[in-house]
């Protein structure tokens, strides 16, 4: 069998890649007219809502009903408002809140923010349970520890969403919470029990399924109670045995980036796209920054030689297809069905709600006789940066800083990273805060040794120092007062640095 125009067209209906650029490049507006099923956005496409909008009506322009796609969870990890910080605090913040209707309301109106911007679907919630402390990728993402909390705020959060006509895509599948790689470099796995996995693991799948969720994303895990040779992404047992008969799921199953090394060192980008669509996957998700042309290409290729060789069935790839294409009439039906917003007023208390319930996640721990809030005088602020994981924007602002200086004028703020924390503690920490308030600010301090070795030395100078962690809280002893913010957002910031001057009181 040779790689026919049918079978080449039907390759490019699984496909959903990234490109780079604020407008359609010509490559993509081909593709999309030949029968690409769609786009992946990042924030490197992302500018002023209106180039959003201009930039997706193009899209469409080449194929009406195109799956465009992002990944937009709110808190720490927003594609929409990387520039910014995000203006909705993530998961793990409404975990600690667990207040499921405010869940649902915040992830309507992101769902009303994407329609407006002409995306339909969106990649979250995280329904991962972080049950490992430690994780190096999942940790705020996900909403907690807990399966049950995890699983009433996934339901909540694809009710929201999806109410707005935006499909949501709970990930990562069949689970990413209890691992300690990042499968953005290497194949984690996950050595829990069927019984654990049922108990644990698969909990807010089976209630997002039960919600009705148009899409569920793979993990690139090593789930050994399903399969001990082939990471989920891969593997038979887990996409078709496990999420399609056993779990009665029905709807799209999308691969977790492709280009992730946790798949394609074994296999090769192209290789492992095809393994993924004969292991149950409908859409493959080619999300890096080397996404282009040739890239695409390659992978399409890839899959109409796996079918001509035998490797997939062309019924397997034509039922990818049609579930794809369903996602797609679902969307437009119920784009059509939304009620016209007023959008500044929607957007007014869409921003009020998001840091609403900031201020409601934030928890604070005083040592007793030893309180020095609120303050009066302008601190010195230290925030210790750590290197994210590639899921986190980079450059994306964070911080108490930034929103305690209009609080407060006058403040000043120094960030140290791990390579100079060590020498320039004295110059850059103590000195500028001889005689002022202090304030150290940590992220997931408890997973960083040089960032807990940084705050026993600067606390042991001042123990009058204010401490805001902003990632995972571990202790919350430290400090003469202890603020715990559950997220990095902007409008976690926001409500740390309300509490430092006495404006909220948690």
């Amino acid at each position: 069998m040779k790689r026919s125009p049918e079978l080449l067209r039907l390759a490019d209906s699984v496909l959903l890649p990234g490109f780079e650029g604020r407008r359609p490049p010509d490559w993509l507006r081909r593709r999309l007219g030949e029968g690409l099923s769609g786009v992946v956005l990042f924030s490197r496409n992302v500018g002023t809502p209106s180039q959003l909008a201009e930039l997706t009506a193009g899209l469409r322009a080449e194929r009406p009903d195109a799956v465009i796609g992002i990944d937009e969870e709110t808190g720490d990890v927003t594609r929409l408002e990387a520039h910014t910080g995000s203006s909705r605090p993530g998961n793990y913040a409404l975990g600690v809140v667990d207040d499921v209707s405010l869940t649902e309301e915040i992830a309507r109106g992101l769902g009303a923010d994407l329609a407006a911007a002409g995306i339909n679907v969106n990649f979250a919630p995280a329904a991962d349970v972080n049950s490992n402390p430690g994780n190096p990728v999942i940790g705020l993402r996900s909403f907690g520890a807990d399966p049950a909390l995890v699983a009433r705020h996934t339901a909540a959060w694809v009710r929201g969403l999806q109410a707005a006509g935006v499909a949501a895509c709970a990930k990562h599948f069949p689970g990413h919470g209890d691992t300690a790689v990042d499968s953005h470099h290497g194949l984690p796995g996950v050595n829990a029990s069927l019984e654990e996995l049922h108990d644990v693991e698969l909990r807010p799948f089976r209630a997002a399924i039960a919600e009705g969720v148009r899409m569920v994303m793979t993990g690139h895990l090593l789930v050994g109670a399903y399969d001990p040779e082939l990471p989920a992404t891969l593997s038979p047992h887990i996409l078709t045995d496990l999420l399609r008969r056993e779990m009665g799921f029905d709807g799209v199953t999308i691969t977790d980036a492709i280009e992730m090394a946790a798949v394609t060192e074994r296999y090769g980008i192209g290789g492992a796209s095809a393994r993924a669509v004969a292991a149950g996957a409908d859409l493959i998700c080619v999300g890096g920054e080397n996404s282009d042309d040739a890239v695409v290409a390659t992978i399409r290729e890839a899959i109409a030689d796996a079918v001509t060789e035998g490797l997939l069935s062309e019924e397997r790839l034509a039922d990818a297809a049609r579930r794809v294409g369903e996602l797609a009439a679902w969307s437009a039906s119920s784009r059509s069905e939304q009620p016209a917003a007023d959008l500044g007023t929607a957007e007014d208390h869409h921003v009020a709600v998001g840091l609403a319930a900031a201020r409601r996640a934030v928890r604070v721990t005083r040592r007793p006789g030893a309180d020095p809030l609120p303050l009066v005088t302008a601190p010195h602020v230290v925030e210790l940066s750590p290197r994210m994981n590639l899921a986190i924007e980079k450059d994306m602002p964070w911080g108490v800083g930034e929103p305690l200086s209009k609080l407060l004028p006058g403040t000043t703020v120094a960030r140290l990273e791990q390579e100079n924390a060590g020498t320039a503690l004295g110059e850059a920490a103590l000195l500028p805060a001889a005689d002022r308030p202090l304030v150290v600010v940590v992220r997931d301090a408890h997973r960083h040794a040089w960032q807990t070795a940084a705050l026993d030395r600067l606390l042991a100078a001042r123990p009058d120092a204010v401490v805001v962690e902003m990632g995972l809280p571990g202790r919350t002893d430290l400090g003469a007062v202890h603020i715990a913010t559950h997220g990095a957002a902007r409008v976690c910031g926001q409500a740390a640095a309300e509490v430092i001057t006495g404006l909220l009181e948690p």
